[in-house]
């Protein structure tokens, strides 16, 4: 529970709002109730009483999915062992890049050797032995949670090991056709429109029906079975590119403390930011990250627009990608809101009109995407089995950040979930003219990442003492090239309110980087000022003084855009919503009908998705 001298409202403030509303005792209610500890006899004989439905129990969770009268609500908080209740919200979809984010240039490792041997005459001959490795992921479990897969689809080359239903529909195909785009970017085998770990294991977790709608219990439901799976089938990426409105702060929000227990378990979580950065008239708008993007431990990835070129000087942030802070907060017992404010997204990917899987559903019938936008198919075969379609938003780009992850896990299969966050954000390049609240620490570049990740020390554990060499050899030259263009990397990991930086970050071992830790656990506030512990982090880590605005050169000495005084306050940021002069910032309530935004954010999500920021794509 957040610290605070007044007691949490156990009750979500939207399903409070539906309390206030009822007209009778009879309104009906989906909720998640989350635990302490076991139900009790009196509460065990309130959830088996007349009217009241235990749909589902996520017992590695400890929660459970009820159908109850909203009467049955405020009896419900009164028990000292439920956490907190939330409506059982509805979840939506938020939304060849290869060579743009440095994968080709690590495709391939070729060594030369050279051994001396003498013959009968004693004479020396010499052996030369080339040997070429391939990293693609091979080895390494991403499960998709999503709109399902086609599984006959040939970039899966049968490296799907195990689909499952959570929606209720009882299929794990993608007649939506979200699913397999996403699966593609992560992990497609193509020799045109390849994934970025296109040798991982695909693990098909359908949380998403026909039409592209789930609910938080389907997606705890597939969360749950990884938490006991994961192990057995080699899951160590998990790839959610989908989303509800995040209002529930992160301590409370099901879907946060789910992915925070399988962080925990040591598998990396990447979480889609949204595609609601900007508002009907075009202009920017912050504070919309979905959940579970606004979990701390989740690597929450936005969207970039490569404009159809391989370099990257060009690349700059998508105008619908969801700018942070995190706008999730809990409710004290007298009214008062504590929002979240966490720095978001952590790294931004491409997304923009990318080539990827197009989904049967049969012979003749395409997804419902392609079906409802036949624009959005690429042209590029019309065989069933290797058609490719378009699709934009941070729903493509959070798989190419997950498929970069299992990259790393091959070639170091040692590092933690939070060293995979402070290797990618530590290498990414920082884009010129955007705030750290629309990039977080730059674009992925997965040459830099495999550079460092393969000099990580592999037998670091929980118990390797902070400051400890973290590296076999010495630091690696910080900046890398792609098709010509030589840029820096950001040295610079995101935190809650700002940036760490130095380079004790990749030269010595943080307590923060083992598992059951929050990168930002290594953090302390005194009077205003952050400071690492001494413990958890050395004290060779410099903190920014928030949110800066980025020049293309490492972070560090850029102009301070937004205050971490501020982040860290309750309420509004600045005055009437405005976010420095630069754009809106998302009003303090957040209107909903069955979970979904209102006004025009969902369909800006659906829209951006489908038609994306240009008419430009890569191959």
């Amino acid at each position: 529970m957040p610290s605070s001298r007044r007691a949490q409202d156990k009750v979500s403030p939207d399903l409070r709002a539906q309390l206030r509303d009822a007209t009778t005792g009879n309104n009906q209610a989906s909720v998640i109730l989350q635990l302490k500890s076991s139900p009790t006899g009196q509460l065990n004989a309130l959830l088996r009483r007349n009217g009241v439905r235990v749909r589902r129990n996520f017992n590695s969770l400890n929660a459970r999915a009820v159908d109850l009268p909203l009467s049955v609500v405020q009896e419900l908080e009164s028990y000292p062992e439920v956490q907190f209740i939330s409506p059982d919200r509805k979840i939506a979809t938020l939304g060849h890049v290869t060579k743009t984010t440095g994968t080709d240039a690590v495709r391939t490792e070729t060594t030369t050797t050279t051994t001396t041997s003498y013959d009968s005459l004693g004479l020396p001959v010499t052996t030369t032995n080339i040997t070429t490795k391939t990293f693609d992921g091979t080895g390494i479990g991403i499960a998709i949670l999503d709109s399902g897969l086609d599984a006959a689809h040939q970039v899966f080359k049968g490296r799907i090991t195990l689909s499952k239903d959570f929606t209720g529909e009882g299929r794990t195909d993608d007649p939506y056709g979200h699913g397999t785009h996403v699966a593609a970017a992560a992990a497609g085998a193509s020799s045109d429109y390849s994934g970025i770990a296109s040798g991982a294991k695909i693990i098909n977790l359908r949380v998403l029906n026909k039409e592209g709608m789930g609910t938080v219990s389907g997606v705890l439901g597939a969360l749950d079975w990884l938490l006991v799976n994961h192990v057995a089938y080699k899951i160590r990426v998990v790839n959610m590119s989908l989303g509800a409105p995040a209002i529930d702060s992160y301590r409370n929000d099901p879907l946060c403390q789910a992915v925070r227990r399988l962080v925990d378990a040591g598998v990396t979580v990447f979480a889609a930011a949204g595609n609601n950065g900007k508002d009907a008239s075009g202009q920017k708008v912050y504070g919309q990250i979905h959940a579970p993007g606004n979990e701390p431990s989740a690597i929450t990835v936005g969207a970039t627009n490569t404009y159809g070129t391989d370099a990257r000087n060009d690349d700059g942030i998508t105008t619908y990608s969801s700018r942070g802070p995190t706008r999730s907060y809990w409710t004290d017992e007298a009214g008062v809101k504590h929002y979240d404010n966490l720095a978001k997204p952590d790294l931004v990917a491409p997304g923009n009109k990318l080539i990827y899987a197009l989904s049967d559903v049969d012979w003749t019938t395409l997804n419902l995407l392609v079906t409802q936008n036949p624009s959005l198919d690429a042209g590029v075969s019309s065989r069933e089995n290797r058609k490719m379609m378009y699709l934009s938003g941070t729903s493509m780009a959070t798989p190419i950040a997950a498929g970069a992850a299992a990259m790393l896990l091959q070639v170091n299969p040692r590092l933690t979930p939070n060293l995979i966050k402070m290797i990618l954000t530590y290498t990414a390049q920082p884009l010129a003219g955007h705030n750290t609240l629309e990039q977080g620490a730059g674009q992925i570049n997965l040459e830099g990442a495999m550079r460092l990740a393969k000099l990580v020390r592999t037998d670091l554990t929980n118990t390797t003492p902070l400051g400890a060499p973290l590296l076999t050899t010495a630091m690696p030259a910080p900046e890398t090239e792609i098709a010509g263009h030589n840029f820096p990397w950001a040295q610079g990991v995101t935190f809650n309110y700002n940036l760490g930086m130095g380079t004790d970050l990749i030269t010595k071992y943080q307590k923060v980087y083992g598992t059951g830790i929050l990168m930002s656990d290594g953090i302390l506030m005194s009077d205003g000022i952050l400071m690492s512990d001494g413990i958890l982090m050395s004290d060779g880590i410099l903190m920014s003084d928030g949110i800066l605005m980025s020049d293309s050169t490492p972070w560090g000495g850029e102009p301070l855009f937004l205050g971490s005084g501020i982040l860290m306050s309750d309420g509004i940021l600045m005055s009437d919503g405005i976010l420095m002069s630069d754009g809106i910032l998302m009003s303090d309530g957040i209107l909903m009908s069955d979970g979904i935004l209102m006004s025009d954010s969902y369909v800006q999500a659906q829209s951006a998705m489908v038609s994306g920021d240009d008419t430009s794509c890569m191959r």
